[in-house]
């Protein structure tokens, strides 16, 4: 049952301050052992993290079968159904038109034949691209990681994943084809991470890192940010619908569990003006969890962060959303279009009845790696800008710099630079 609360009450601001403690900080354990992970790939290579994958992973392996070939890529890859298979391709296309719309160009700024200023795009040389291979699959992960990092113009892209059943899922290969990963590494957690930070004898160094994986993965991400970029440090999944008494219980319910089956600490949450929508929506969700699979964890999912937050009006309802700052925000109200400028803070934006979250999460072209645990309010989805990098460009002529001599003199010494200020004052001594 969906617990229903009304918004400024003490009950109310007991389950908001539970959601936000979700994704606390890794314990220390989970840090020490991460660390001591990090510190031994960083000096042992590819026999730290053979014995890492023989320790954890149950697999053994040499340098020489670390990486996956081509060809055995291509043969773990006709395993998959010719119908998953060509919906991948349609989704792939997708996801490659919608990234191609973020490029940017350089540009210069030429105010006259002595100055141009400007900025230079250049894409990343090598992404590290983390593949999951615990009990399920994400080919859609690869796509989504993949896609906007070949657009970008990545030359090279790595990825790491861990055999499951001494294999890789046939989606998961045929995703890798399809978005054009040029290498692949058999090994996944934080040993993965370590390798791709700080390269080995057989795993290349990487400039950037993406990709999403359990708490182990997550904080060793998070602390070789540094060494290389990183996408994002993402929390568990959440989803917030903001409706209104048109809204369909049936879509609600349906769309909150979507979210729910994730795992026992993703939140679904519904905002709305209308307490008997919400009893409906509850009363929807226990009879729509009586038949899916992922019962137990939707579940579990549902008593502990799941909730009906009802407001006195939408305009409440809007701006307790943009307090949430939510991974996925779906708006089900009688005018979504005409209410989506009331939205500040979300990952990605769902608008109608007809454009539930498993949309963005597989086929319409957005990406689904999005900020979690409220980073909404301050951070954006991956994207093409993930794997490019912009530099500042600067000319000037001598006869450009000496208009302005003084003003960059005068600037550097009221900061107390008088290396500064020298700099430009010997460009224009008499020798």
């Amino acid at each position: 049952m969906l617990n229903i609360y009304k918004l400024g009450t003490a009950e109310c601001d007991s389950f908001l301050s539970k959601l936000q403690k979700r994704a606390a900080s890794p314990e220390k354990w989970v840090i020490d052992t991460v660390n001591e992970i990090l510190d031994n790939v960083r000096t042992g290579g590819d026999k730290a993290v053979l014995e890492y994958t023989e320790k954890f992973d149950k697999v053994k392996l040499t340098s020489d079968t670390l990486e996956m070939s081509k060809e055995d890529l291509q043969k773990a890859a006709e395993g998959i159904d010719k119908d998953l298979y060509d919906t991948m391709v349609k989704a792939a296309e997708n996801i490659r038109k919608y990234h191609e719309k973020q490029l940017r160009k350089s540009f210069f700024l030429d105010e006259d034949a002595d100055k141009t200023i400007g900025m230079r795009i250049t894409p990343m040389r090598r992404a590290g691209i983390y593949v999951p291979g615990g009990s399920a699959a994400y080919p859609s992960s690869v796509l989504m990681n993949c896609i906007p990092a070949k657009v970008a113009g990545v030359s090279e892209i790595i990825m790491t994943t861990p055999l499951r059943d001494g294999k890789i899922p046939a989606p998961v290969a045929a995703a890798a084809l399809i978005s054009g990963v040029d290498r692949v590494f058999l090994c996944g957690g934080a040993q993965a991470v370590a390798a791709l930070a700080y390269g080995t004898e057989t795993i290349p160094q990487v400039d950037v890192i993406a990709g999403p994986g359990n708490v182990f993965v997550a904080t060793a991400k998070r602390l070789v940010y540094g060494t290389v970029d990183i996408d994002m440090i993402a929390g568990p999944s959440e989803v917030l619908v903001v409706a209104d008494e048109s809204a369909n219980p049936t879509y609600v319910a349906a769309d909150l569990l979507s979210q729910a089956e994730h795992d026992a600490l993703a939140s679904s949450v519904l905002v709305t003006n209308s307490y008997e929508l919400a009893e409906k929506v509850s009363a929807e969700i226990d009879r729509q969890l009586s038949y899916l699979e992922r019962t137990e964890i939707a579940g579990k999912s549902i008593d502990a962060f799941g909730a009906a937050i009802v407001c006195e009006n939408m305009d409440d309802a809007f701006e307790m959303a943009n307090e949430i700052a939510p991974e996925h925000l779906e708006v089900l109200t009688k005018d979504p279009m005409g209410d989506l400028d009331k939205v500040r803070n979300a990952g990605s934006i769902f608008l109608g009845e007809n454009s539930p979250e498993p949309l963005g999460d597989y086929f319409a072209g957005t990406n689904h790696v999005l900020p979690t645990n409220g980073t909404a309010r301050f951070a954006s989805p991956l994207s093409v800008d993930t794997f490019i990098k912009k530099s500042g460009v600067i000319f000037y002529s001598r006869q450009g710099l000496e208009s302005y001599k003084d003003d960059i003199i005068r600037f550097a010494e009221s900061e107390g630079l008088t290396a500064h200020a020298n700099s430009v004052k010997v460009r224009f001594e008499n020798n």
